[in-house]
């Protein structure tokens, strides 16, 4: 019999876009506001994820009134670094969606997170990860044998237990507390565009990147 967790609906489920990297490989831009095809990044990620949500978050810690015309809720880090100067990577960002969560959605009882420099993650990212709740408390996606730990689904209910492994001093990495909660992987497999095989979890990190993404992009659309 399957596990209930895996019979998961899109109303129990919230999402947060973490949008709050530094971006330094991109000369400094954010990278969530670089132009795809003519289109923000962030708005290739927020109308892949709306339709597999509930409610959706940006997470992001510059000045909130660049995200307005995604027409989303934006929340800054609720924690930062030890010496209080920086924030504490997408830990940080996936409190803040479980914070937001219990507030703003309180029917959801879990929260999908994602990359907001990732524009071709599955469409089927969330009910796949759903069932993946049937083997582990958290699901994170997986391709290529490479596992991606920001796509990850995760119960709000471990947000206080997330609160305190922030403020423990441990290292701030997202494997080690999925770990913690019995953290499995969802094998997601490549996906052929134009004749090629592309990673779905394809993320932009450097310009060459985005050369990469426009050729991808070309290819999904028809034009190459």
């Amino acid at each position: 019999m399957p596990d209930a967790r895996s019979q998961l609906q899109r109303a129990d489920i919230a999402g947060v876009i973490l949008a709050g990297g530094l971006s330094r490989r991109m000369n400094g831009e954010a990278k969530p506001l670089i132009e795809l095809g003519g289109v923000p990044l962030l708005a290739h990620v927020r109308n892949r994820l709306a339709p597999q949500v509930s409610r959706l978050l940006i997470s992001a810690n510059d000045n909130a009134e660049r995200y307005a015309q995604f027409c989303l809720p934006v929340q800054a880090d609720p924690v930062a670094d030890k010496d209080g100067s920086a924030p504490a990577g997408p830990l940080a960002g996936i409190l803040a969606g479980m914070i937001w969560a219990r507030q703003a959605a309180p029917d959801a009882s879990h929260l999908v997170s994602v990359a907001a420099d990732t524009p071709f993650f599955p469409a089927d990212l969330v009910s796949r990860l759903a069932e993946g709740l049937a083997h582990g408390v958290v699901a994170m996606a997986a391709s290529l044998r490479r596992r991606h730990p920001v796509f990850a689904l995760w119960p709000v209910s471990l947000s206080r237990d997330l609160e305190r492994f922030l403020a423990s001093g441990e290292k701030a990495s997202v494997e080690r507390f999925a770990a913690r909660h019995g953290g499995v992987s969802v094998e997601f497999p490549p996906i052929e565009i134009g004749g090629e095989t592309c990673d779905p979890f394809f993320n932009i990190n450097t310009p060459q990147d985005l050369e990469t993404a426009q050729s991808i992009l070309a290819r999904v659309a028809g034009k190459a």
